[in-house]
């Protein structure tokens, strides 16, 4: 395939044409004829038209769907508009109140980090995605509840509130004070530290012979320490919220490739490794169509953006997925306050 052409090579009338055609399709959802354009005040034949029309589709920047239909871009003419035509506009101001109060949420962070989410979901009628690294709890307190058949949940409680649980194998013939001691013990080690910070702290005592317990309480303690750990502690935590607003944008017609939209968001993974390849750099970045294998049979596109901590460092991503007929000029600057907005969050 042709590389595109940059928008410097188009002509002033090919450039206006081509506008009009992408304004139109993304705010209607329907290919734009001649006719339509004819009266939209181009002082221009439908002839000539036609025959500008006839050059953008063989530059591969417009598709025409169906014989006797009007022109769509292309994916390759969506980058082109987006790279080089597109007039942004910024949030409203009620827009942006309307993420910065679910930003303020109290709880957890994640809490906070859904929440925003959500309210980027609503406002651009996509999908909102948010990626940040699994952050490390400070400690409040760990406990061992019994569950029975050689089994104990170790609950850990973080300064924050969040709360984790993790089933433990039981050392065989473990006394029920042995719980109850293992757990003291801990919440006085680790507490006001994250998990590797107390994990280093309780070998360290054990290890030199001051903790202070029996055999069977410390071999519990190992146990815990180990199965906090050996998870997927470091995964980032992906957070969706809007999944229904695709299925209730799409026509009938559409239904089958929004079905393949949300299936790829079931696999969290590839979304999360899409997600961190913006992480590079501050610009926004836009993945249309098949510029991503994941998303290629979907046709879709996604605007993801990275926001830094206080200390300078990307902490995350965020951003929204959606059909490719995106309102691409509102929906952008959106992410960008977004991103923005959870900057500060974060710090």
């Amino acid at each position: 395939m042709a590389a595109t052409p940059p928008i410097a090579e188009l002509t002033d009338r090919a450039r206006d044409i081509f506008r009009r055609v992408v304004d139109g399709y993304l705010e209607h959802g329907v290919p734009v004829g001649s006719k339509t354009l004819a009266q939209a005040g181009l002082n221009l034949s439908p002839a000539s038209i036609r025959n500008v029309l006839a050059q953008l589709e063989s530059l591969g920047l417009l598709a025409a769907p169906h014989t006797s239909a009007g022109r769509m871009p292309t994916e390759a003419g969506l980058r082109l508009f987006v790279d080089g035509m597109m007039q942004a506009h910024e949030p409203s101001a009620d827009e942006r109140a309307q993420i910065e109060a679910r930003a303020g949420v109290h709880g957890p962070v994640e809490e906070a980090l859904a929440a925003t989410t959500a309210a980027l979901s609503g406002l651009s009628a996509c999908a909102g995605l948010v990626m940040v690294p699994k952050r490390e709890a400070v400690l409040r307190s760990i406990g061992f509840m019994p569950l029975g058949q050689g089994q104990a949940l170790a609950v850990l409680v973080a300064e924050d509130g969040a709360v984790e649980n993790r089933v433990v194998a039981l050392p065989i013939g473990l006394p029920h004070g042995a719980l109850v001691e293992a757990g003291n013990y801990l919440t006085a080690t680790m507490g006001g530290l994250t998990l590797a910070e107390a994990r280093a702290r309780v070998e360290r005592e054990l290890a030199a012979g001051r903790g202070e317990l029996d055999a069977a309480a410390r071999a519990l303690v190992e146990r815990g320490l180990a199965v906090w750990s050996e998870d997927g502690a470091r995964r980032p935590v992906l957070i969706v919220r809007g999944q229904g607003r695709l299925l209730d944008d799409a026509d009938a017609a559409d239904l089958e490739r929004v079905r393949g939209l949300l299936d790829d968001l079931e696999g969290k993974q590839e979304v999360a490794a899409l997600l961190d390849s913006a992480r590079a750099g501050d610009a926004t970045r836009i993945f249309i169509g098949a510029e991503n294998k994941l998303f290629a049979l979907s046709g879709s596109s996604v605007i993801a953006k990275p926001f830094r901590g206080q200390d300078g460092r990307v902490v995350g991503v965020v951003g929204v997925i959606g059909p490719t007929r995106l309102n691409y000029a509102r929906v952008v600057p959106m992410v960008d306050f977004t991103a923005a907005t959870l900057a500060r969050l974060m710090g």
